[in-house]
C-alpha cells in the first residue's frame, strides 16, 4: 500500500503544481479553485489513501459503484460528488451519500430528488449541467440541458424542498460549435453563471475541466475541477 500511496502522492503533487500555475497566469488564487478527484472504477482503499493525502472532494458516476465505496468510507472527511447521468430509480440510494450532484438536468429529476432529500432529512446540492452540444435540442449527448433551460430548471431547484442550488457543471462537448474549443466552452459556461447568479446570487460553484483540459477551465474560471485518470492513473479497459 505504500507504494500506491507514494504514487497517488506524486500525481496530487503534478496535479497541483498545474491548478497553481494555471491560477497565476489567470491572475487568481490558488484557493479560489478546489479539486474534486473522480475515483470512479477505483476502489475504496484509493479513496482512503486520497484522504489520508489531504483530498477532500470525490466524485463518482454510477451508484452501484458509488453506494458501496461512500459507505466503505462514511467515517473520512469527504464531500461526494455525484457526476454521471442520474436515473431517478437510483436517487433514492445516491441521496443517501452524495453531498452534491453536479448532474441535475431535467426537472423530473429535480422532483425525485427533492422527494428522497426530503425524506431522508438531507439538504443535497445541485448543480446544473449544462450541454453545450445541445443546441435547441433539450438535452446533450453526454446529457446537460441545453444553455436556454438552465433559467426555469434553476428556479425549480431553489424552490425545492431538501435541495440547495449551487451552480453549473459543464463537460467539454465532442461536438457542436465548441468542439476542440475548450476554454470557448468553458468562457461560454462563465457568462451563464453570470447570469444565473443575477436571480440566485448563492449559485456561485462552476464546475468544469478534467484531466485533459483543467488550465482552460482554471483561465475561464471555473471554482472547481474534476480530475481522474491524472491523480489515479489510466483505468483498466474493462472486458
Amino acid at each position: 500500500m505504500t507504494e500506491r500511496k507514494d504514487e497517488l502522492a506524486g500525481n496530487l503533487a503534478k496535479v497541483e503544481e498545474r491548478i497553481a500555475t494555471a491560477c497565476a497566469a489567470a491572475g487568481r488564487k490558488r484557493e479560489e479553485v478546489a479539486l474534486i478527484v473522480v475515483t470512479k472504477t477505483y476502489p475504496a482503499s484509493d479513496v482512503r489513501i486520497l484522504s489520508e493525502l489531504g483530498v477532500r472532494h470525490v466524485a463518482e458516476n454510477k451508484d452501484q459503484d458509488a453506494a458501496p465505496k461512500a459507505a466503505e468510507c462514511s467515517d473520512l472527511p469527504l464531500a461526494w460528488h455525484f457526476v454521471g447521468q442520474l436515473q431517478t430509480n437510483k436517487v433514492r440510494s445516491v441521496v443517501g451519500y452524495a453531498d452534491l450532484v453536479q448532474s441535475v438536468d431535467r426537472s423530473k429529476l429535480v422532483t425525485a430528488l427533492s422527494k428522497e432529500a426530503v425524506r431522508a432529512e438531507r439538504e443535497v446540492g445541485c448543480l446544473i449541467q449544462v450541454a453545450l452540444d445541445a443546441g435547441e435540442r433539450e438535452r446533450g449527448e453526454r446529457g446537460g440541458v441545453a444553455p436556454g433551460g438552465v433559467e426555469e430548471l434553476a428556479d425549480l431547484i431553489a424552490g425545492a424542498p431538501g435541495l440547495r442550488l449551487d451552480g453549473l457543471m459543464t463537460v467539454a462537448p465532442l461536438t457542436g460549435e465548441y468542439a476542440g474549443r475548450e476554454l470557448a466552452a468553458f468562457e461560454r459556461l462563465m457568462d451563464l453563471s453570470t447570469d444565473l447568479r443575477r436571480a440566485h446570487p448563492a449559485a456561485n460553484m462552476v464546475s468544469a475541466g478534467m484531466s485533459a483540459d483543467l488550465e482552460q477551465a482554471v483561465a475561464a474560471g471555473a471554482t472547481h475541477v474534476r480530475v481522474g485518470t491524472a491523480v489515479l492513473g489510466v483505468r483498466p479497459r474493462l472486458g
